[in-house]
């Protein structure tokens, strides 16, 4: 390894450090805290049947909660409830804009922050498998498809003498997320996934705390960008040899 490799590694690593330490302090007890106070019938029933003019979320995520492809929506089933109130948050405030349904600020306005609660909590506690996307399909949508080997090395190792930190840094093996802050990125929709770090690179979005995806992402080519995307929606949850797959207990 070289020099630079080295001295590249250790700026990344104090940087992850810097920015993680005072989110992870600052999240404190209250995700749990605030996840008790959910009504999980009426996150469920905003889910499936919507409410007042706000249509149900299933209309896009899916009856079964894993996204769509063709409409660039993302899995939402299993996510982490302090992620998903927060993007809902966000979407109701204007911190986060949707550029691809062009629906969701709209509809976090029309909940009140406790059916936000709600919805958050219904699709955490909802596990789904990590199915991920059908890349036949995906191609025959005209999306361009990674190299899965070379999405593999990026995620897990990253490429520091480009800037790129491993995806595995904030958000564990193979993306499974590491909760309160960082989200399941393991199974999610690959459209999604190529869509959402390419709004990071370009800073059309913006949400993200510290800054970190825009730091990440505004070093990542295309090629990268659908290569990382191309595993991560198919990447295992578990690792060669050992099946057992993390139980998060804090949302």
């Amino acid at each position: 390894m070289s020099d630079k490799t080295i001295q590249g590694l250790r700026k990344m690593a104090l940087v992850a450090v810097a920015l993680a330490v005072p989110m992870a302090a600052s999240a404190g007890p209250e995700p749990g805290k605030v996840m008790k106070t959910a009504n999980i019938e009426n996150g469920k029933n905003i889910y499936f049947n919507g409410k007042g003019d706000v249509p149900a979320c299933a209309s896009c995520h899916g009856q079964d909660g894993l996204g769509d492809d063709a409409m660039g929506t993302p899995r939402l089933a299993g996510q982490g409830f302090t992620y998903v109130r927060k993007q809902l948050e966000d979407y109701a405030s204007d911190k986060r804009m949707d550029t691809t349904m062009f629906v969701m600020n709209a509809n976090a306005k029309g909940l009140s922050e406790q059916d936000r609660i709600d919805v958050a909590a219904y699709l955490f506690q909802w596990k789904q498998p990590y199915t991920g996307s059908d890349l036949k399909a995906v191609e025959e949508l005209g999306q361009p498809i990674g190299k899965r080997h070379l999405g593999k090395s990026l995620v897990i190792y990253g490429a520091p003498e480009r800037g790129i930190t491993s995806c595995y840094a904030c958000h564990q093996y193979n993306g499974r997320g590491a909760y309160p802050i960082y989200p399941e990125l393991l199974g999610q929709r690959y459209v999604y996934l190529v869509n959402q770090l390419k709004k990071w690179r370009d800073e059309s979005r913006t949400n993200d705390p510290g800054a970190q995806m825009r730091e990440v992402a505004k070093n990542m080519s295309d090629e990268d960008i659908y290569n990382v995307a191309t595993y991560l929606s198919t990447a295992p949850p578990s690792t060669i040899g050992n099946s057992y797959v993390p139980y998060h207990p804090i949302p």
